[in-house]
């Protein structure tokens, strides 16, 4: 099984990736990882490096890949997954989950791939979240796939699942 999944900051990805991993046995990625060198430099990775990385991922026989992302070099995983999940929560849930995760990384108590600053704070708030297109993200999907599911909770991609496999309760 391939999935992709798209969304916003703060609208879950990360958090359903694992619980997919977890419960289908699957590997998750998260692009941010593939773009980005989590080094103490955290530089990016030259983009030859970045699309070999994605690449020998997309050619594996199973993979959940989540990311904000859907950029030239992504679009091959939208093509080919088996499930396009676009998640959309209420923009004010994914503010909360925005500071909420700030805040449990700043404190220590949540590690996180990155040190999260103010400055990183208000873009994923203002920019990253509040201007995100998401009817710009359904349409790019459209273009590969004749259903994205558009999506509000981790719910919803269960039904969605358990529906496309009745044997598995999810």
């Amino acid at each position: 099984m391939r999935i992709r999944i798209i969304g916003s900051c703060g609208s879950g990805k990360s958090t359903l990736a694992k619980q997919l991993s977890g419960h289908y046995g699957i590997p998750y990625y998260e692009i941010d990882n593939v773009i980005w060198d989590r080094s103490e430099d955290g530089l990016k990775y030259p983009e030859q490096v970045r699309d070999a990385t994605f690449q020998a991922i997309l050619d594996s026989e199973s993979w959940i890949v989540e990311g904000v992302q859907y950029k030239e070099w992504t679009l091959t995983s939208i093509a080919i997954a088996d499930f396009v999940f676009v998640l959309n929560p209420h923009v004010y849930v994914r503010d909360y989950r925005i500071v909420k995760r700030f805040i449990l990384s700043r404190t220590g108590i949540r590690p996180w791939n990155y040190k999260q600053s103010l400055s990183n704070l208000r873009k994923m708030l203002v920019e990253w979240n509040h201007r995100y297109d998401v009817q710009q993200v359904i349409d790019l999907v459209k273009q590969y796939r004749q259903t994205p599911h558009i999506v509000r909770s981790r719910r919803d991609v269960m039904n969605v699942l358990a529906d496309e496999f009745p044997a598995c309760r999810c």
